[in-house]
């Protein structure tokens, strides 16, 4: 089967979806860092705080779910590969003066592809996590500016995203 030109390389010659074939590719030191927010009222982000959700502890229920959105990428996303992810770290912060609670994801493998979409599915799974256990404070929330912000190693090198 001949490789496309056009650089879409999830799709064969005639169009069809494919897995990227990496085999044949060095394993090397990779890293991606995502960010995503979610807005909410004041009263729900004081409840998260305060520790007053009856859920539970918000923010740490979160960051596990991060952790594991990170972890089980390629059982959501049809074309991605499973890889062996090496660290998660998810980082939730509560911005009071802009309602938010901010996202932070970096996920790190030795592997022979990137781990942008881990890091990106670890915000996600996060954002959505909090979404589930406030929303019964606050219907309104919502999840914005999800993005990939760094990404290190592999033939492209590094790519970092304007602040």
């Amino acid at each position: 089967m001949s490789e496309r030109t056009d650089g879409l390389t999830h799709l064969d010659p005639e169009g069809n979806a494919r897995m990227v074939d990496v085999g044949a590719k060095p394993d090397t030191d990779r890293r991606a860092v995502a960010e995503g927010f979610v807005h909410l009222s004041a009263r729900a982000l004081r409840a998260i705080t305060d520790g007053a959700v009856e859920k539970g502890d918000v923010l740490l229920i979160a960051q596990i779910a991060g952790i594991q959105g990170a972890k089980r990428t390629a059982e959501l996303i049809p074309l991605c590969h499973p890889l062996p992810v090496d660290s998660v770290t998810v980082h939730l912060e509560p911005q009071p003066e802009d309602q938010v609670i901010r996202i932070e994801a970096e996920v790190k493998t030795r592997w022979r592809t990137g781990v942008e979409m881990e890091a990106l599915c670890a915000v996600n799974a996060a954002a959505l996590t909090v979404y589930d256990m406030v929303k019964a404070i606050d219907r309104g929330m919502w999840i914005g500016g999800v993005r990939l912000l760094e990404k290190h190693g592999g033939r492209s090198g590094s790519w970092v995203a304007r602040r």
